[in-house]
């Protein structure tokens, strides 16, 4: 009985301290937020379903602003310094379909960098709210 009374109080401070971490922290900050960013552009490269989309584009520059805008989204210290997602995404051909396999690859790498799934869901909650501004269907 002991033993589950100090596992269970184990679990309630690492699950308080989790939750203590603001989100930019628990993505690890922004060199956290830079290397979840260069894993997902890194298995997009791979994925013929949309890595054309890719194929003309400055991916350190895509990277450095992706990071940015991450970092801002979760409440870092970061200010994202590119166009707005309508501009950026304007005659592109996005579809709703690689809309999500963009967000499959971004979920692959938060798991990758072990990021909470209420973190990940979070973040995610926030990026949806640009879908209209990024797919034109």
């Amino acid at each position: 009985m002991k033993s589950i009374i100090v596992a269970l109080a184990l679990l309630f401070s690492v699950t308080a301290g989790a939750a203590q971490q603001s989100l930019y922290q628990q993505f690890g900050g922004k060199q956290g937020i830079a290397d979840i960013t260069e894993e997902m552009l890194f298995q997009v490269g791979g994925d013929e379903r949309i890595a054309h989309h890719f194929e003309d584009v400055d991916i350190v520059r895509l990277h450095r602003l992706l990071t940015e805008q991450i970092c801002q989204v979760v409440g870092g210290p970061c200010e994202y310094t590119g166009d707005t997602m309508k501009a950026s995404h304007r005659n592109l051909g996005i579809s709703t379909g690689d809309f999500n396999v963009l967000v499959e690859h971004l979920i692959r790498a938060m798991e990758k960098f072990d990021i909470p799934t209420s973190a990940q869901n979070q973040l995610l909650a926030k990026l949806a709210a640009m879908h209209n501004d990024v797919v034109e269907e």
